[in-house]
């Protein structure tokens, strides 16, 4: 059952009783706001040109989604999910990742009986319970995709073409792809086993939680952020020289299409994924910093563990809050837009007329700017400077009657008679 939650209050000047957000979590506003906007307007002409179609799925799931799907020895299930029940006694949890939820998706909406493949694309809210860290948090946004039905390697080169475009396209630059195969199920049984023998003879130095992956699942060993579980690590059998005949032509067609493609990348043997589901091609980007800013992989028995028919599938989630920093360290970070106009009011009937206008115009696109406080005339000039608007007009009795105002031009100080029924036309020429 839920219990109820001890709230910390804090008292700054006066006295007055503040909430803070909770740990984890952030508030999203202003110019970063701009960002995020520029992202999503990346991702939908992408997914656009790449065929995808949106879906978003509940922030609520069955518990048993995830111990399903995502695998009872991963962090995430042990350590990381907000669970709890609701007033049924049914339990639930707040996502920790997408892929569950479209797979799950795929098999209760029926949508097998689409055109394969069927190539789903979202945004969407996580939730771990997990050390807030550069560009991660408790509350994190994500983009993926993901494709049903599509067993042939093109489709994972098709994926991480569409990320490594969408970097480009961001001006993200010293982010690198690396690859790598895990085998299907027969491969990694025959790794398990060399793996297995390398452990056994260093199992007392390996850290507790590797020794208990040592028993249930060993792949996920090689996933540990030890330092000294990774250095113990660094002579261990690679899961590549496991791969039989069928995996092993499957990995060489995802680096010849990436090739072709002009999208660089490295094999990287060390690279697992933290999820249970995956099968064959894995793969993370990753920056100079060594953060993760996107990872996927193929994960063929997904489905058919949740419930549904046999899908290959393959898929990639992205860190939306890694974007925005990886922008913001590269000094690309948008300035707030600026208005085409501001229309500025000198009385009652000038002020009337100066909303009217600016309604007008803010339906034909325009970005407008009007006072709605109740400021001076230079109040309002001032307040018109401050916020980069383009131009400025001001009108009052004489304008109304005249029908024209004095538009100018902030970069400049020119300013020029303009007729009222006219500024969208003049704003369009300037």
């Amino acid at each position: 059952m839920l219990r109820t939650q001890r709230y910390i209050l804090n008292e700054p000047h006066g006295g007055k009783i503040m909430i803070q957000a909770p740990k984890g979590t952030r508030d999203v506003y202003g110019a970063e706001m701009l960002l995020w906007h520029k992202i999503e307007a990346a991702v939908r002409r992408l997914t656009t040109a790449y065929n995808f179609m949106e879906i978003r799925t509940p922030i609520i799931e069955s518990t048993d989604l995830f111990l399903r799907g995502v695998g009872d020895t991963t962090d995430i299930v042990q350590k990381e999910m907000y669970t709890f029940e609701d007033k049924g006694g049914r339990s639930l949890s707040l996502r920790p990742e997408l892929t569950a939820g479209a797979a799950r998706a795929f098999i209760e909406r029926g949508m097998n009986s689409l055109p394969s493949p069927v190539k789903l694309w979202y945004i969407g809210q996580n939730f771990r319970y997990e050390n807030p860290q550069a560009g991660r948090y408790r509350q994190h946004y994500q983009f993926g995709v993901e494709v049903f039905g599509s067993p042939h390697y093109s489709a994972e080169a098709e994926i991480i073409a569409l990320g490594h475009t969408l970097l480009a396209e961001l001006g993200i630059a010293g982010v690198t792809v690396h690859i790598n195969s895990i085998g299907c199920t027969d491969c990694r049984k025959v790794y398990h086993s060399r793996l297995g023998i390398y452990i056994t003879e260093r199992l007392d130095k390996l850290c507790g939680l590797c020794r208990t992956r040592a028993e249930k699942n060993p792949l996920r060993i090689l996933d540990c952020k030890n330092a000294a579980c990774r250095e113990l690590l660094t002579n261990a059998p690679i899961v590549l020289d496991s791969l039989d005949d069928e995996c092993s032509t499957h990995f060489t067609g995802v680096q010849q299409l990436l090739t072709a493609f002009g999208v660089p990348f490295v094999v990287d043997a060390h690279v697992v994924r933290g999820l249970d589901y995956y099968t064959r091609t894995v793969f993370e980007f990753i920056n100079a910093d060594g953060l993760t800013v996107l990872g996927g992989g193929r994960y063929d028995g997904l489905v058919s563990q949740l419930g549904g028919a046999i899908t290959p599938a393959v898929g990639f989630g992205m860190g939306m809050e890694r974007l925005v920093l990886l922008l913001q360290n590269a000094e690309l970070i948008n300035t707030a837009p600026k208005p085409d106009i501001y229309i500025g009011h000198a009385e009652e009937a000038g002020l009337l007329k100066s909303q009217e206008l600016a309604f007008q115009l803010r339906r034909q696109g325009f970005n407008v700017e009007t006072d709605i406080v109740g400021r001076s005339v230079k109040a309002q000039m001032k307040y018109a400077d401050k916020i980069g608007a383009r131009r400025t007009t001001i009108l009052g009795g004489n304008e109304i009657e005249s029908g024209e105002a004095k538009v100018k031009t902030m970069a400049t100080g020119e300013q020029e008679n303009v007729s009222l029924d006219s500024i969208a036309d003049y704003i369009n020429k300037q």
